[in-house]
């Protein structure tokens, strides 16, 4: 059933005022007049009185005063039984329009999230990443935004569903995102495993959080310790023959618990298994792996010695360190007085946290 002769009288009277340009006063009341009949009359509508009431009201739209959409989008936000398509007509608006209707309307599917994310600029984008209870296709699809400021309203929005992969990626991207990086530990489902990895770049301050709210089960830290041990212990004690990526995943799972220390990095170098050395290493400081392995074989004594500084190795196992990884990458360098001098003098004058931020500093140039 469509509209009386009475109301498609009215619409025809209101259409004609809508498109005639020397009406723009009273363009306000059309707008609400056109959405209020709109709104009541909607699913009775046939499909030419739908299209004639949506064009009066994008015709309109540009005319009419922010505010008397905004009051309209949120009249609209919470509305049931609204018609959907007058909604997706607000949501496409501008975002102080559309941001009622993003956050609130339950007639949003999700697949006009989905193509409003695909479709639309980053402040709806963010709009869509503050919806509550938003699902995994949505988070998914926010994540490949590559927003910044979409990708922390995503993290800070507790009640959005996020997958493993989108986490993965999230975690990947704090690295370079500083404001990503607190909103994303204080999620209640964020993995351990991943919380861990983060604990590589972020503060001080954010690390303790991660060692005080990310306890790994015990058996997890036993069996990752035991299959360390199995794989130092492989091959007679040593690990010459080691693998590249089977040295790679050996640092990982060390790292994730807490046993890349000093001690750790002495025995390697000492057993001749200097890929490990180089990789527990520059997972220690934070450092990238190439430019550790660039600095500390060709920055000269000075990087060597911040970098047994800044990893906690003592003073009297520096010419230890220096003469072993010469040896083992086959270098001739070798120490002399004045190197010997020059390195006592960054164990005195460095801290192990000045050292490490000058050490970053080099490796960030």
């Amino acid at each position: 059933m469509g509209l009386t002769a009475r109301d498609m009288s009215d619409m025809g009277r209101l259409a004609q005022l809508a498109m005639n340009p020397k009406n723009r006063a009273s363009r306000e009341e059309i707008y609400l007049a056109v959405a209020s009949l709109y709104r009541i009359q909607g699913p009775e509508l046939n499909n030419r009185e739908r299209d004639l009431t949506r064009e009066i009201l994008r015709r309109l739209t540009r005319d009419v005063e922010m505010a008397v959409r905004i009051a309209l989008a949120e009249r609209l936000a919470d509305d049931v039984t609204a018609p959907a398509d007058l909604i997706l007509l607000l949501v496409d608006d501008a975002i102080d329009v559309a941001r009622p209707l993003i956050l609130r309307s339950p007639l949003l599917t999700e697949r006009d999230i989905l193509r409003l994310v695909a479709n639309a600029g980053a402040a709806h984008q963010e709009a869509v990443a503050e919806r509550p209870g938003i699902g995994v296709p949505v988070t998914d699809a926010l994540v490949q935004c590559q927003v910044d400021s979409v990708l922390v309203t995503l993290a800070r929005n507790a009640t959005a569903k996020i997958s493993e992969s989108a986490y993965r990626a999230l975690v990947d991207r704090s690295r370079s995102i500083p404001g990503l990086q607190e909103p994303l530990l204080k999620r209640a489902d964020l993995p351990v495993e991943l919380a861990h990895r983060m604990s590589m770049w972020v503060s001080d301050a954010l690390k303790t959080y991660i060692q005080v709210n990310y306890k790994i089960a015990p058996d997890k830290i036993a069996a990752a310790l035991s299959e360390a041990t199995d794989t130092l212990q492989r091959s007679a004690g040593t690990l010459m023959d080691l693998p590249g990526d089977s040295a790679q995943k050996l640092i990982d799972k060390l790292a994730v618990s807490g046993q890349i220390k000093a001690g750790f990095l002495m025995r390697v170098l000492s057993q001749g298994q200097i890929d490990l050395f180089e990789l527990g290493f520059a997972r220690l400081l934070e450092v990238d792996l190439c430019r550790f392995r660039q600095l500390f074989y060709d920055g000269g004594v000075r990087v060597v010695a911040l970098s047994c500084r800044a990893g906690g190795i003592d003073k009297a196992a520096f010419p230890t360190v220096f003469n072993l990884s010469r040896q083992a990458r086959r270098k001739t360098e070798r120490l002399g007085l004045a190197q010997i001098n020059e390195a006592e003098q960054v164990f005195g004058g460095f801290t192990r946290p000045t050292a490490l931020v000058e050490l970053r500093s080099l490796a960030s140039q």
